[in-house]
C-alpha cells in the first residue's frame, strides 16, 4: 500500500500519508475478497481530481496484478508486470511511475523526490517558478508540466442574453412576479423574499492558436497541457495548432484526461517542429472555420514567438479580419523572458501592431499572473 502511494505520487497524483492511511483503513473495511470493491474504496479516498481517476485505475491494475511481486513493489523495484493495458498503450504518467530507476541514477532520483516533494525548500520553489521552460532539464520539465496543470485561468465573463431568477435586489433587475406569488403561497401570504430577474454570467468563447514550430517546441506541449487543465470548465473553446498549416485540436481538447489529449494532439499534428506560416494558417481559419468566432465576443489567444516566414501582406490582412471578428486578440509571447525585448522581426512587428496586448508565458510565475492580466485587459478599453 505504501509503495502504491509512492507510485501515485510519481505519476503526479496528489497523495500524502493521510490518504495512504485512509486507503489502508478502507481496505480493512471492504476486505480483499473483491478486487472491484477494493479498487473502488481506495479510489474514493485517494483521488480528488477527475483527471487523475483514469491514471489511478490503470496504475492499480498494473500494481496489484501479481501477488508475487509484493516484496519488489515495496522496494520500489517494480519489473515489467503485465497489466490489462499494454506498456506501449499506458499513459505517460503511468509508464513513468512504473519504470524502474536506473542503477546510476537511483540516488539522484531519491534526492529529486525529496527536493520536489511537499518538503521543497523556499529557494527550490522560487527557482522552479521563475525558471524558463526552455532551460529546464527532463525531470524538471515533467515537474513543471504537472504544476502548470494546477494553475487556474478563469476566463472573463460577460452578461448573457438569457435571464435567471435571483434573490439579489439589483438596481436594474425586474421583479419576478410568478416567483413572488409562489414564495408567498409557501409562507401563508407573507412576502419574505422578492425574487428578481438577472442576466446570466457566462465565460467568453475562447479561440486558441498555438505555434508548434521548431522554436516553440519546448513551450507548445507544456502550454497545451496548461490550457487543457485550466480552461476545462470555461465553456466553449476552439484550439488550433499552426506551423506550416492549420491543425484542428478541438476534438483532442474534448478528452477529459490531459495525457490523452497530448497523445491525440501529437497524432494530429504532422508539421511539428517545422516552419511558421501564421498568415496562411489564418487564411485557412477564415475559409473553413470562420463560424468558430462567435460574433465579437470571442477571446483570441495567439501563442507564438512571432518568427513568421510567410508573406507579410497575407498576415496583415488576416490579422485585420481576425481583430474585426473578435473581442480581444492577445499575443502570448515566450520571448518576453528577455529583458528589453522588442518585436523587430517582420512577422512579430505585424502581430504586435494588431494585438491588443502582449503577455509573457515563459515560466510558472508568468502563467500565474496571466489570469489577473486577462481580467485587467477586459476591464480596460485598451
Amino acid at each position: 500500500m505504501l509503495g502504491f502511494g509512492r507510485a501515485l505520487r510519481r505519476a503526479g497524483v496528489r497523495t500524502d500519508s493521510m490518504r495512504i492511511a485512509l486507503a489502508a483503513e478502507a481496505a480493512t473495511l471492504v476486505g480483499v475478497e473483491s478486487r472491484l470493491d477494493l479498487a473502488a474504496a481506495m479510489e474514493a479516498v485517494m483521488i480528488s481530481r477527475e483527471e487523475d481517476r483514469l491514471v489511478f485505475r490503470e496504475l492499480f491494475d498494473a500494481w496489484f496484478r501479481d501477488p508475487e511481486l509484493a516484496n519488489k513493489l515495496l522496494a520500489q523495484m517494480l519489473p515489467s508486470a503485465e497489466g490489462k493495458a499494454e506498456p506501449s498503450r499506458r499513459r505517460p504518467r503511468v509508464r513513468e511511475a512504473l519504470a524502474p530507476p536506473r542503477e546510476g541514477a537511483r540516488a539522484a532520483q531519491n534526492e529529486r523526490e525529496v527536493d520536489f516533494d511537499a518538503a521543497m525548500t523556499a529557494s527550490d520553489r522560487v527557482r522552479i517558478h521563475h525558471a524558463d521552460f526552455n532551460a529546464l532539464g527532463a525531470t524538471e520539465y515533467r515537474l513543471v508540466e504537472r504544476l502548470a496543470r494546477d494553475i487556474a485561468l478563469p476566463i472573463p465573463t460577460l452578461p448573457a442574453r438569457r435571464l435567471r431568477v435571483t434573490g439579489d435586489a439589483g438596481a436594474h433587475s425586474r421583479m419576478h412576479w410568478p416567483g413572488v406569488l409562489h414564495e408567498a403561497a409557501r409562507t401563508g401570504g407573507e412576502i419574505l423574499r422578492l425574487p428578481r430577474w438577472a442576466r446570466r454570467k457566462e465565460p467568453l468563447p475562447l479561440l486558441v492558436l498555438v505555434d508548434v514550430s521548431g522554436s516553440m517546441e519546448r513551450y507548445a506541449r507544456l502550454l497545451l497541457a496548461f490550457l487543457h487543465a485550466s480552461t476545462r470548465h470555461s465553456g466553449r473553446r476552439d484550439v488550433f495548432a499552426f506551423g506550416t498549416h492549420l491543425t484542428d485540436l478541438t476534438p483532442a481538447f474534448r478528452l477529459a484526461d490531459t495525457d490523452s489529449m497530448l497523445g491525440a494532439a501529437s497524432e494530429a499534428i504532422d508539421d511539428f517542429a517545422g516552419g511558421t506560416r501564421l498568415g496562411e494558417s489564418l487564411v485557412e481559419l477564415h475559409r473553413r472555420h470562420a463560424r468558430r468566432l462567435t460574433g465579437r465576443r470571442t477571446l483570441v489567444l495567439v501563442i507564438s514567438d512571432g518568427l513568421d516566414t510567410g508573406e507579410p501582406d497575407v498576415l496583415d490582412n488576416e490579422l485585420q479580419w481576425l481583430k474585426r471578428h473578435s473581442r480581444r486578440v492577445l499575443w502570448l509571447n515566450p520571448l518576453l523572458r528577455y529583458e528589453g525585448y522588442a518585436p523587430l522581426a517582420r512577422g512579430a512587428a505585424i502581430l504586435h501592431r494588431h494585438a491588443d496586448a502582449m503577455l509573457a508565458v515563459h515560466n510558472l510565475s508568468a502563467l500565474e499572473q496571466l489570469a489577473a492580466s486577462l481580467a485587467a485587459l477586459m476591464r480596460s478599453g485598451r
